[in-house]
């Protein structure tokens, strides 16, 4: 039966409320520098169940310059396969068994910025857990800057198995990525992710309202005293005034910026292979030159019964530049379509509230 659990692919990730609170409050604190932390929990019926989690210890780097704040913030990132992290998880974990927890690694979280998260640290860390700790893994990321405008954003993620085997054989150029036939969107597999609460927290929270007043209610005797009554309840549909702004949100004006610098990173990896390209074609004409001109050579020396020169010499006298990886290509790819789809999620409301208020822009024109 553990067999067959083990050998079902993995459907979903459910994540209890107080994992989800500890991530929020580790990331928040970090920010804007890379939280990330350790899950434990367990596998169930294709279900991983994250139960608990723990964060991995900060990095005490001087920030001095700018030079040291980006040392912090890429060795916080690659933290989760850093060996003395590795060592810390292992004593966290034997810990958590001995008092009857659930001690099963089941992945790693981390925390981004405007949801720039596709990069070389998250797949090498990916890769790291997938591959030497536990395959049945998952990464959580927490948007802490989206999370700040009121929406919760944590995503459960994996490497596809695709990918892995590409990974694993660190192989990514342009023959290989044909035959094989991995594109940016088979990267990372996103799973459907689930809050879930415990039975004792939810009748907490169904019990939390205060029974009906059985004693007759005493009402206030002027507007005054009402205003000042600390117990005085709140409308459930308080008046919101940033439903009615007409301003772009800063979020997505954020996002269009880095979405015009991902582009940009892709024009420059292009213009990359094509100087690779353009070299190659140069020195495969030399090569072919320096072949005819062997060949004819050879044959002079052949009718004067000479013995012919080797023509594969021009392995060791011309170097063929070596083509670029196009990993760098591919996450940011990832990346771009990352940010097309934040991009997309805001523009819904703001172009409702635009078409909501457009004859009062416009007052010439009919809608």
């Amino acid at each position: 039966m553990a067999d067959l659990l083990k050998d079902s692919p993995l459907r979903a990730v459910q994540v209890e409320a107080l994992v989800v609170m500890k991530i929020i409050k580790h990331c928040s604190q970090g920010f804007p520098t890379v939280a990330t932390g350790s899950l434990v929990g367990m596998d169930v019926n294709g279900t991983l169940e994250i139960t608990n989690s723990f964060p991995f210890p900060t990095v005490d780097v001087p920030a001095q310059d700018n030079s040291s704040h980006d040392n912090a913030s890429n060795a916080a990132a690659a933290a989760p396969r850093a060996r003395a992290n590795v060592v810390y998880q292992n004593e966290m974990i034997k810990f958590l068994r001995e008092v009857n927890v659930d001690a099963s690694n089941v992945g790693w979280y981390t925390s981004t910025n405007m949801g720039n998260f596709v990069n070389l640290n998250t797949i090498e860390n990916q890769f790291f857990y997938q591959k030497e700790l536990n395959e049945r893994t998952v990464a959580l990321v927490h948007d802490v800057s989206r999370s700040s405008q009121g929406a919760l954003s944590l995503r459960a993620f994996r490497l596809s198995p695709a990918f892995m085997q590409s990974y694993k054989e660190g192989k990514f150029t342009t023959e290989s990525l044909q035959k094989s036939g991995l594109r940016y969107q088979d990267i990372l597999v996103e799973l459907p992710l689930t809050v879930h609460n415990s039975h004792l927290l939810t009748s907490l929270l169904h019990q939390l309202p205060s029974a009906p007043p059985k004693d007759e209610l005493k009402f206030p005797s002027n507007l005054a005293e009402l205003n000042t009554d600390p117990n005085k309840p709140q409308a459930p549909l308080y008046p919101n005034f940033d439903s009615l702004e007409l301003s772009i949100d800063p979020f997505l004006e954020k996002t269009c910026d880095l979405l015009l610098d991902s582009i940009e990173n892709h024009h420059t990896e292009l213009n990359n292979y094509q100087y690779y390209q353009r070299s190659m074609s140069r020195e495969q004409a030399k090569i072919t030159a320096w072949q005819q001109k062997r060949k004819a050579e050879n044959a002079a020396r052949v009718a004067a019964k000479q013995a012919p020169l080797p023509e594969d010499e021009w392995q060791r006298l011309f170097k063929l530049p070596q083509e670029p990886s196009r990993l760098e290509t591919l996450l940011n790819s990832r990346q771009v379509e990352q940010y097309s789809r934040q991009v997309d999620g805001f523009t819904a409301a703001v172009s409702a509230k635009m078409f909501a208020v457009k004859s009062n822009l416009l007052p010439g024109e009919q809608i």
